[in-house]
């Protein structure tokens, strides 16, 4: 079993405890119907363009945001009383806090972790620069957003408004996707510095 294999095991070993007595079932089937995909994704990318382990564990810890998020929902993941646990701080106290903040940190973190494997995937493919390739990453991390932010509102419209609520995490945000599609550029454009000089 190489590197990938091994890693791939772990998460879904990881995915599987998260579904021990699941808190929202039916949410977390939702939103966990996108970690499957994601998995075929990559797995399928990677026989075309071998991605690089690096690539690949950024794309990982992606998916284990993610799977976190859909076993509490995004709303109600309890990261402040974790970090309170270990550290005796109070995020809430000491950034002034009155939502959970742990959707907007998934975008972040949705542009930050996945820029670098689709930059090397375009520049396999189809044989560009790297910065040219940045470019297109940030640009194909921004329509991805939207999109998923689009697909997010259609859900909610068949479903009640509570339902909805929780599914989409807005917290009373008229603007928060507006905040995520935002998050998740800013996370892209963090590797500028890195693919501007090659």
């Amino acid at each position: 079993m190489n590197f990938k294999q091994r890693l791939t095991a772990l998460f879904v070993l990881f995915m599987v405890v998260t579904w021990v007595y699941p808190l929202h079932p039916y949410e977390q089937l939702m939103h966990s119907s996108l970690t499957f995909v994601g998995l075929l994704v990559i797995w399928r990318l990677n026989t075309k363009c071998t991605m690089k382990n690096f690539d690949f564990s950024l794309i990982i810890i992606f998916l284990v945001a993610h799977t976190i998020g859909a076993r509490w929902l995004y709303s109600f993941v309890p990261y402040n009383d974790w970090f309170y646990y270990i550290s005796s701080i109070n995020l809430n106290e000491l950034f002034d806090l009155s939502r959970n903040h742990y959707d907007r940190f998934v975008h972040l973190l949705y542009g930050l972790l996945l820029t670098p494997a689709i930059v090397s995937q375009l520049e396999c493919r189809y044989n560009t620069t790297k910065i040219h390739s940045f470019v297109l990453t940030v640009g194909i991390v921004v329509v991805s957003s939207v999109v998923y932010e689009w697909t997010e509102w259609l859900v909610a419209l068949g479903l009640t408004a509570a339902d909805a609520e929780s599914y989409n995490g807005q917290q009373g945000d008229i603007w928060d996707a507006h905040k995520d599609m935002l998050l998740a550029t800013i996370g892209s454009l963090v590797w500028y510095f890195k693919y501007r000089k090659d």
